[in-house]
């Protein structure tokens, strides 16, 4: 991962590499940066889009109605978003406990 990376980027990416997001859908290796893993996801939402018989352009694409550019990200961030919460979940969760401890 890039050293300049924001937390939630790292996030991202640690959750998407653990749930084997990336290289299960696209075959190639797992991001490594914030770069890639845009790269990464920008190539798999053409290919939902492809999968579900969606006409998604690169550029604009205001003729998509709301249900078919719902459908892509549903498709992309379910999985993804789901685990993240979770991961969410649990850090505040550690970080309630250990500051808890520390009074």
């Amino acid at each position: 991962m890039g050293k300049y990376a924001s937390g939630l980027d790292r996030l991202k990416m640690e959750v998407a590499d653990e749930i084997g997001y990336f290289p299960q859908r696209i075959g190639r290796p797992t991001p490594q940066n914030p770069q890639e893993y845009n790269a990464a996801l920008d190539d798999y939402k053409y290919e939902v889009a492809q999968e579900l018989g969606i006409p998604l352009a690169r550029g604009y694409n205001g003729n998509l109605t709301s249900r078919q550019a719902g459908a892509i990200g549903g498709h992309i961030g379910g999985r993804l978003g789901g685990q993240m919460v979770r991961r969410m979940i649990q850090l505040a969760e550690e970080h309630l406990a250990a500051s808890t401890d520390l009074r």
